[in-house]
């Protein structure tokens, strides 16, 4: 199935003067040119007034001499046509098989769901399915969902591998599903090191072509907060790793022997300040040292090709879009604002609540999955008590080595104000949950009592995400949603659009549109550069509605 091209603005409408082209010299009026950026247009001075303007042209077969050639204006500049699909380094739409440089990123626990995936997909776009925190029977159920709407067809998508310390059996069995039914692209986040899993799905099926070219059927794209991880998979795995690999016979000795000629990862994902895990961030800060290293280590290394950098974290409106562009972003990542969209796997009511949140309606609240090391992530904080809650339980585990330490009155107070049910009532259903998901767990934790007590705190963190995703208004107070300030800018940005309203937010109205406002602005600033007078309101796009591509759900 061939993806259908959304109807974007038509070309600016020119006006002829006598055999010439009339040049545009009103400001009004040049604020309008910039919307004709797929049209070449042609910087011009006009020296009886030293005024610069614009004469936009009909079609890109115009050349610069034939429209000049009656005119009295000077040149200064033949801008081409520019458009939203060429923003980024085009080599990374190619290996994906993508239109458009933008990820729709992964959203843990099926919110990045398989409608969002479809949809995304089928509009040109690279959607990663959020795995992380589902049961391997539903990320299987998930592949095969996506594989009998997209699989035919052959449009590209990928699914995420998230880093699990604390279940390293479930990065197992997440890629061998992944290598059962060919899943060829993963999303790799919340690694601080590389793992063994993760390398053997990198080199999977590694060999060359007839013309000795080095052939990686499976892609990895990994996302990063900071250089040191981003270091290890922009360079090849590790010697030793790979020795265990073979070893082990989980890869062939040719993907061994091709594994020190190619980086872990061909993209690499600056995270800045994003929702869920992060490390807080500035892009403008952590995209440029990302790049340089991606020159340096090919250097070292002598690849053929340097690792594409993409930029996430805090993308939610045109000017962003277009700044990531701008500093040498190959692809662009959004995630937050993906959440409040009809495709999102969230419930109603927090879109709802996400609809009303601010720049500064986030914090930082202790993460589920690595409860025991302290690790934190972005969540919002309009709305809910989770963050409060979470850090108490927290500090309470820093504090005690058991259930049976915590004074009376403190334990009875947290059942009450903060996990809503008994320490009893807790653990029941924490032993349920792990005799069907890792029994193992429950074996650690009768002879670790800190375990124990990290396993029962970690419960409410894990039901106060289930209980947002279900839309449980009477544990409002206790919903866990990840978000960073992206949504409080995208908020702002869609006031008074169709955007604004939460029923009409779809994940590739969003993508649409951002990308076509990061094209608006990325040719402002190209005819601004030139010394053309935009006033402020030429780098601001309004959301507006897009033709897109429908899909066969099945």
């Amino acid at each position: 199935m061939s993806v259908e091209t959304p109807v974007f603005n038509p070309p600016f409408p020119t006006q002829q003067a006598g055999p010439g082209r009339q040049a545009v010299f009103d400001v009004s009026r040049l604020v309008q040119c910039v919307a004709g950026f797929r049209s070449p247009q042609i910087v011009v001075r006009d020296p009886s007034s030293g005024h610069l303007g614009v004469i936009p042209s009909p079609g890109a077969e115009l050349q610069l001499e034939s429209t000049l050639a009656c005119d009295s204006y000077q040149p200064l500049a033949w801008l081409a046509p520019l458009y939203p699909e060429w923003l980024g380094d085009r080599a990374f739409n190619e290996r994906h098989g993508v239109r458009f440089p933008y990820i729709v990123g992964e959203m843990a626990q099926g919110i990045s769901s398989v409608p969002m995936v479809i949809a995304s997909a089928t509009n040109g776009l690279l959607a990663v399915f959020g795995a992380g925190g589902l049961a391997i029977s539903e990320v299987e159920d998930a592949i095969l969902k996506i594989l009998s709407v997209l699989g035919p067809k052959k449009i590209p998508w990928a699914i995420n591998l998230i880093h699990t310390p604390q279940e390293p059996h479930w990065e197992e069995q997440a890629v061998v599903l992944f290598l059962k039914y060919g899943v060829s692209c993963v999303s790799a986040s919340a690694y601080l090191r590389l793992e063994k899993t993760l390398v053997r799905y990198a080199l999977h099926g590694l060999h060359r072509d007839a013309n000795g070219n080095i052939v990686r059927p499976n892609r990895v794209i990994a996302k990063v907060s900071r250089p040191e991880v981003a270091a290890q998979f922009m360079s090849p795995a590790p010697a030793a790793m790979v020795r265990d690999l073979l070893a082990a016979g989980q890869i062939s000795e040719q993907e061994a022997q091709l594994a020190a000629y190619i980086p872990v990862a061909e993209d690499v994902t600056a995270e800045a300040d994003s929702g869920g895990h992060t490390d807080n961030r500035p892009l403008i800060s952590l995209l440029p040292i990302l790049l340089q290293m991606s020159v340096d280590l090919q250097r070292r290394h002598g690849y053929t090709r340097a690792v594409r950098i993409g930029a996430a974290g805090g993308l939610a409106t045109p000017e962003g879009v277009a700044g990531a562009f701008a500093m040498g972003a190959a692809y662009v990542v959004t995630g937050t604002i993906n959440q409040c969209t009809q495709e999102a796997g969230q419930s109603f009511l927090v879109k709802q609540m996400l609809a009303q949140q601010d720049l500064a309606d986030v914090t930082m609240a202790p993460a589920a999955d690595m409860f025991e090391m302290g690790v934190k992530l972005q969540v919002a904080r309009r709305g809910t008590l989770f963050a409060q809650r979470a850090q108490r339980l927290y500090d309470c585990y820093r504090r005690y080595d058991s259930l049976e330490q915590i004074p009376a009155a403190e334990r009875l107070s947290m059942e009450k104000e903060v996990l809503g049910a008994s320490l009893a009532e807790v653990w029941s259903s924490v032993e349920q949950f792990w005799q069907q998901r890792h029994p193992p767990e429950l074996e650690r934790a009768r002879t670790d009592a800190k375990h124990r007590m990290a396993l029962s705190f970690r419960w409410y963190l894990g039901m106060s995400s289930h209980w947002a995703r279900q839309g449980a208004s009477e544990r409002q107070s206790d919903f866990q949603i990840w978000c960073g300030p992206a949504m409080g800018a995208f908020n702002r940005w869609c006031q008074d659009s169709f955007l604004a309203a939460v029923e009409n937010r779809s994940v590739v109205q969003i993508a649409m549109n951002l990308l076509e406002g990061a094209a608006c602005v990325t040719r402002a600033q190209q005819l601004r550069s030139y010394g053309l007078p935009l006033p402020a309101q030429a780098f601001c796009f309004k959301p507006r509605p897009f033709h897109v591509a429908t899909h066969e759900t099945g």
